[in-house]
Parts: C-alpha cells; sequence; structure tokens
C-alpha cells in the first residue's frame, strides 16, 4: 500500500519550518484499542526510503518496500475473534469505506485474489484542509459508521480483521495529505533520523516509542505446536499429566546476526530443555521458537517451572521474556 515515496511528500511540506510540519495536520490518537507492550505492537513502520531499499523513520529495518502506512498487530486470531476495536484517531467525517471482504490470510490454500481491494474492509476518515486517515483490514461485518458520520476521536469504527493483503490480524493505518502518503511518526521530510515532532497525541506518542524488536508470544504448550498454532491462538493451559511441558516464544522485527535463546527449567532450577539458533543469517520479520522436555512418569512433579526466551544483539540482551508455569 504504497502511498507516496519522501520526494513527494517534500513537495508538501518544504514550505514550512521542520518544526511547524508536525501542525500541519490533525493530532493523531491512538487507533486501536490494545495496549501496545501488552496486547499488540508495532509491526511495521511507513518505508522512508524513496529508492528500492526499505527504512524506517529511525533508519532502522521495521518496514518493507512501499510501505504505506503503520501496521499493529494483536496477538493472535484468538484475541481478533474476541474483538478488538479500531479506533477514530481523530475527529472527522466518514468518506468512503468497505465491507463484505472475508477474514482469511493471503497464505490459506483457499484463499481469494484481493487485487483490487488490498485495504480489505476499510474506513477513510476526512479530517479537512485536504488530510485523510485510512483503517485497513478490518473484519467482516463489524464496521459501526456508515458514509457521512461525523465521528470523535477514540470513536470504534470497526473491530481488527483478517482482510484483504495479510497474513496475521492487524490493523494498517494510512495518513494522507491530498494524494500524498505521510508518516505520521515523521512528518517532516529531510531531516534523516533525527527526532522530530510527531503527529501523535503526547499520549499515543509515548505509547508508540520506538523499538528495534519486541517479543510478541511467549508460554507454555502441550506439544510441538505449528506456527500456524500459534498465530491461532487460544491454546490451552498444559495441566500436570500433559504428555510434553513445551515452551515457546515468538519475537518480531528480528535482525540479522540476532541470536535467539530459550531455556526451561524444573522447580528445582535444573535446565530441562534448551536452545540456542546460530545467529540469523537475514532480517526477519517475525520468528518463533520452542523446547520441551517428555513428562517423566505419570505426571508432573508439583512446583513451578520457568522459562526465560531471550534475544541476544551484537552481544547484549536486546529483548527477554521470563515466564512460568505452576503445577
Amino acid at each position: 500500500m504504497n502511498l507516496g515515496r519522501l520526494a513527494a511528500l517534500g513537495l508538501l511540506l518544504s514550505a514550512a519550518p521542520a518544526a511547524r510540519a508536525a501542525d500541519l495536520g490533525p493530532k493523531l490518537a491512538l487507533p486501536i484499542a490494545c495496549k501496545i507492550g501488552e496486547t499488540c505492537e508495532i509491526q511495521n513502520y511507513v518505508d522512508r526510503d524513496p529508492g528500492p531499499g526499505a527504512s524506517d523513520y529511525r533508519c532502522g529495518h521495521r518496514t518493507y518496500e512501499g510501505h504505506g502506512g503503520v501496521d499493529i498487530r494483536i496477538l493472535d486470531m484468538a484475541a481478533q475473534r474476541r474483538g478488538v476495536d479500531v479506533l477514530a484517531a481523530a475527529p472527522g467525517r466518514v468518506a468512503r469505506l468497505r465491507d463484505g471482504v472475508a477474514d482469511i490470510s493471503i497464505r490459506a490454500a483457499n484463499a481469494p485474489s484481493v487485487e483490487d481491494h488490498k485495504c480489505g474492509n476499510g474506513v477513510v476518515i476526512d479530517h479537512g484542509g485536504g488530510w485523510e486517515t485510512q483503517y485497513c483490514h478490518l473484519a467482516r461485518g463489524s464496521v459501526k459508521v456508515k458514509v457521512g458520520d461525523q465521528v470523535v476521536a477514540g470513536q470504534p469504527l470497526a473491530h481488527v480483521g483478517l482482510s484483504g493483503m495479510t497474513e496475521f490480524p492487524h490493523l494498517h493505518l494510512s495518513v494522507r495529505h491530498g494524494t500524498i502518503g505521510v508518516d505520521p511518526f515523521a512528518p517532516t521530510p529531510g531531516a534523516g533520523c533525527a527526532a522530530q515532532p510527531s503527529m501523535w497525541t503526547p499520549a499515543a506518542a509515548k505509547a508508540t516509542s520506538y523499538k528495534a524488536g519486541a517479543i510478541l508470544n511467549a508460554g507454555f504448550a502441550d506439544h510441538a505446536l505449528t506456527a500456524d498454532e500459534l498465530e491461532a491462538g487460544g491454546l490451552p493451559r498444559p495441566g500436570q499429566t500433559a504428555p510434553w511441558l513445551v515452551a515457546y516464544g515468538r519475537a518480531i522485527g528480528l535482525q540479522k546476526g540476532d541470536v535467539m535463546e530459550l531455556t526451561l527449567t524444573a522447580p528445582d532450577g535444573a535446565v530441562l530443555a534448551a536452545d540456542k539458533r546460530p545467529p540469523l543469517a537475514a532480517d526477519r520479520a517475525v520468528e518463533f521458537r520452542l523446547v520441551g522436555k517428555r513428562r517423566p512418569g505419570q505426571a508432573w512433579p508439583a512446583g513451578t517451572y520457568r522459562a526465560v526466551y531471550r534475544v541476544l544483539r551484537d552481544g547484549s540482551v536486546a529483548m527477554t521474556r521470563n515466564f512460568a508455569i505452576t503445577f
């Protein structure tokens, strides 16, 4: 969903002092009813690279070629089924919308073509002065507004879905002035990686502070689950007679050279299972690991079993998650 390159963005903002660039458009509240770092994470930022490469507003790798918006993903499809509200980021009028597109991953064997509706189910809000926000990949049948409605910031528009060009449940938010895409994190062009005023409200800016990566999921299962099972969510808690005790962790925003470690320990501190892979050969948008141990006897000994999932970057811990289960 490429909505414009920096050269075009420069035409929009070149007449304004850099310090005022963020004041040209609406101030944006968090457009989704989740808590970043707990129940959702930013998966992708706007691609700021005007060439064939990809670079986010901090000159990092958290984007891909031509990506024109901000992707905020929820933890799994179980959360999607429970319903997560997409919210109006600023007051305005509903200008356009689409509903009726199926919620299905483009990787599914029976997935239909989305060539003419990559946004899936979506809502566009007109904020005046040529400014618009667009909300994509909404759940079919969940849109709560109609064209012409006046909305206020924080008003529910729909639920997060899996419609259009997507493999996981998330909100894709685009910001435009006319036909030109604008990065809400860094609306002033030509500033490189330097900090600059954003379009976010203070609360949203704090909630969306930049991360070079994040741990999305961690927990326990009673078998060697697959990536599809993890994405589906709703995994049952292992019981004391579970045939296996498996610890898993899934991270996003991984970089070439990152090393992932996962360790499972018994109540007495003994290591039951551990996994440490070679450094990643390339950047990875998402990756998961698991380790496990077969049940010793008729039941797991009572006590607390602990796991730690770590991502090492340049010799330091970049991400870590400690989690435990008690029988």
